[in-house]
């Protein structure tokens, strides 16, 4: 079957931006927790953030199991991204490494908003931990998730939409992640083939399957840049295309994140658009199979039972 590429980008030169065609809201304030008022935000900005997502006494024990993955997994493990003096930067998968966090995909303040956002059945596209350690965290450059997803994994569609919920306090100056609110309704294509094995330094540094320094400044000149800030526990939903990244951090409070990507089944990935081979199954999982871990523990029930990091 023929898939049609409504968004060429990795491109020889330069091309117009493209303007999306899907909708960014699929279902209704009838279908999950966000109002109608949050969905019309989410709509215009593409983004909603919402407070107090993982409850205060889930927030001790995730924090022990970010350090327990990220100081025991051996250091070959692809999953483990490091930085290059050597740190851990981010790590995939840990949904199948730890119960814990495949029980925060069930909350109830997470997985309907996802249905609700998509409008359908969703399955887990990719999942990780990312650190931004105090002093040496590096930043994220700008882009847009759907590029890469689109380029390097095949997914046709603009239906995906990420959850990064704070396991420390966000502040302004420790790095927070930065968005173009409204900026998720432009595909932006970017110039320069796929090399071969990118995934292996774009996790650390992008620099393929960015938009030019001339076309971010456009960008944030129509859509203006805000941060994501507010306390531990708290989630923000963004839309797979909007333009995003974060400064390093180099103040003394460290900052990280549980990031979990939903795409909808309906949406499920193809060949990829411009790359040779697909990337690896941790970083995109080619089966949109709803399975989605463990229901959360009821009162009165241990948050702290985890598994062996060798399980996978």
């Amino acid at each position: 079957m023929t898939v049609i590429d409504n968004y060429p980008t990795r491109l020889d030169r330069p091309a117009p931006p493209i303007p999306r065609i899907e909708p960014t809201v699929w279902g209704t304030a009838y279908d999950g927790p966000l109002d109608q008022a949050a969905l019309h935000g989410f709509a215009e900005q593409g983004y909603v953030s919402r407070p107090a997502t993982v409850p205060d006494d889930w927030l001790p024990p995730l924090r022990r199991e970010l350090e327990r993955l990220g100081d025991r997994l051996p250091g070959d493990d692809p999953r483990v991204i490091r930085e290059p003096g050597g740190g851990v930067r981010s790590v995939f998968q840990p949904h199948l490494l730890s119960d814990l966090i495949a029980q925060v995909i069930r909350l109830d303040t997470v997985l309907p908003v996802a249905r609700q956002l998509l409008g359908s059945e969703v399955y887990i596209h990719q999942a990780r931990i990312n650190f931004m350690p105090g002093f040496t965290g590096a930043g994220f450059y700008w882009h847009s998730d759907f590029e890469t997803w689109h380029a390097e994994d095949g997914m046709p569609a603009i239906r995906a939409v990420s959850c990064s919920i704070a396991l420390t306090d966000n502040h302004s100056h420790n790095g927070p992640l930065m968005l173009m609110p409204g900026s998720h309704r432009t595909f932006y294509p970017c110039v320069g083939r796929t090399p071969e094995n990118h995934h292996a330094r774009s996790l650390v540094r992008q620099d393929i399957g960015v938009p030019s320094r001339e076309v971010l400044t456009g960008i944030a000149e129509r859509c203006g840049i805000t941060q994501f800030t507010g306390p531990a526990g708290t989630a923000l939903w963004f839309d797979a295309n909007v333009m995003h990244g974060s400064a390093p951090n180099i103040t003394p409070f460290p900052r990280s994140n549980i990031f979990l990507v939903f795409n909808s089944v309906e949406n499920a990935l193809t060949d990829p658009f411009a790359a040779e081979r697909p990337r690896p199954e941790f970083l995109a999982a080619r089966e949109s199979r709803v399975d989605l871990g463990p229901e959360p523990p009821g009162p009165g029930r241990d948050l702290g039972r985890v598994l062996p990091v060798d399980r996978v």
